[in-house]
């Protein structure tokens, strides 16, 4: 037999408390702790139970399960979950409102006209998503809709249509008989989630959960979610920029380093297959303040390029702003070229930015805004068929990075001519005419012009 138990729950944290609180004793969050009614199953085993505890088995005995993957017609996407969708596989989504979640899956399953696609259209009307599937121009027959939110009718319409691929837009809109609670709550997004996980390993079939994030940038909702998918994605990028990347922060099926890069239009998301050569402007006049960075977006090589501005302060305090860059280590960098390479920065404002809408966090971004901050402190300009490689480090020695190769036969391929980097070492294999200029130290840097 089973029974009803109130209980008061923390929406941010997931804890649980008999009676209610102003204040949750775990996180420290005011006013999260809300009323729900829990059902508790009796912990008792019947003898003649319809499933009976498995024996453990031998390792060797394991017969390995060999799964083929489904490819999209959306090479960055397949590029990002490591070379397709792997049957009874579910993928969570992330990212801010307006990004393009919605769009980037709505073309999924328009793309694929092969597949019978399920859209679970949980935040718009069946008419919104055919304005929507319209502007994208691929509307087709084998793409049904649903406003069915309640998860046990729609693993039972699951089991009745059998579909290929499911989307669930948002996962925060579901919700379970089984609770009482509001939809978004935390029970409800983990009782949901666990059914539609369920069904689509019992099934077989992939499943992609779009997931709201909070004001921090994390996914809403308990932290349990992420572990149990078996791939998460962050779909991010400006809201004034057209740029998009989708990266991996898990995926048990393959390799979270690589990124896939999009471009928003009128027409929907068009995939970005050399996004260097939109990063980057190499048509125009050399500038002061302009330096080219190579660096690595997990295992993809890019070019980008990166803006300085050096002028004296106009208050008593000097300004430090950057856009793309982490500002910590602008900080950083600011007192390496003043102490190692004897800038006087300390009455001066810098601004640094990352053009595109691209943030980068590889280190070997470093040569390039200490370059371009010396650009602009010299106002001398940078020839544009020169790059930069190399992380900083605090004694003002330039360090090696990795991936030389990768990131020279991208150099090559955009036709740069020189690389300037700490490291003179590269693939014996690699047949180019780039020249690669070594250099230690800030001092060195300085001195070689």
């Amino acid at each position: 037999m089973s029974k009803l138990k109130t209980v008061y729950v923390c929406q941010s944290c997931a804890a649980t408390f008999p009676k209610w609180m102003g204040k949750c004793l775990q996180c420290g969050s005011w006013n999260t702790i809300e009323e729900q009614i829990v059902e508790q199953r009796s912990g008792t085993r019947s003898a003649n139970s319809p499933n009976p505890i498995k024996e453990p088995i031998s390792l060797i005995s394991v017969k390995q399960e060999k799964h083929i993957r489904q490819t999209t017609a959306i090479s960055e996407f397949d590029r990002v979950l490591g070379g397709g969708l792997m049957p009874g596989s579910v993928i969570l989504i992330g990212g801010e409102p307006g990004i393009g979640k919605s769009t980037l899956l709505l073309q999924l399953v328009l793309k694929n006209k092969q597949w019978k696609s399920l859209y679970v259209a949980g935040e718009e009307s069946e008419a919104q998503i055919k304005d929507r599937a319209d502007r994208l121009g691929e509307v087709h027959g084998n793409c049904l809709i649903t406003t069915q939110l309640i998860v046990e009718d729609l693993v039972q319409l699951f089991r009745d249509i059998k579909p290929d691929i499911v989307i669930v837009d948002s996962i925060q809109s579901t919700q379970s008989r089984n609770l009482e609670s509001i939809p978004g709550t935390i029970s409800q997004i983990r009782e949901s989630a666990y059914q539609l996980i369920n069904i689509a390993k019992y099934l077989n079939f992939p499943i992609v959960l779009v997931g709201h994030i909070t004001k921090v940038g994390n996914i809403a909702g308990p932290k349990v979610l992420e572990h149990l998918v078996d791939t998460v994605l962050q779909f991010e990028g400006d809201q004034s920029s057209g740029l998009r990347i989708l990266r991996t922060t898990k995926n048990r099926f393959g390799n979270t380093a690589e990124i896939g890069i999009f471009e928003m239009q009128q027409s929907g998301l068009k995939e970005i297959p050399n996004p260097s050569e939109i990063l980057i402007d190499l048509h125009s006049e050399p500038l002061p303040g302009v330096a080219l960075a190579l660096i690595n977006e997990g295992i993809r090589p890019l070019i980008v390029e990166v803006q300085a501005l050096v002028s004296a302060a106009s208050f008593g305090t000097p300004q430090r702003s950057s856009t793309g860059y982490d500002q910590k280590r602008l900080n950083m960098l600011l007192a390496v070229l003043e102490k190692r390479a004897g800038l006087k920065l300390s009455t001066r404002d810098v601004f640094v930015n990352i053009t595109g809408g691209i943030r980068i966090t590889d280190t070997a971004g470093d040569m390039a805004v200490i370059a371009a901050i010396i650009s602009s402190y010299l106002d001398l300009s940078i020839n544009h068929d020169t790059c930069f490689a190399g992380e900083v480090g605090l004694s003002g020695e330039i360090r090696p990075m990795r991936q030389i190769g990768q990131r020279i036969e991208e150099a090559n391929r955009l036709g740069f001519k020189k690389i300037v980097t700490s490291s003179s070492k590269k693939d014996s294999k690699l047949d180019t005419n780039i020249i690669i200029k070594e250099i230690r130290t800030l001092v060195k840097f300085l001195s070689k012009g």
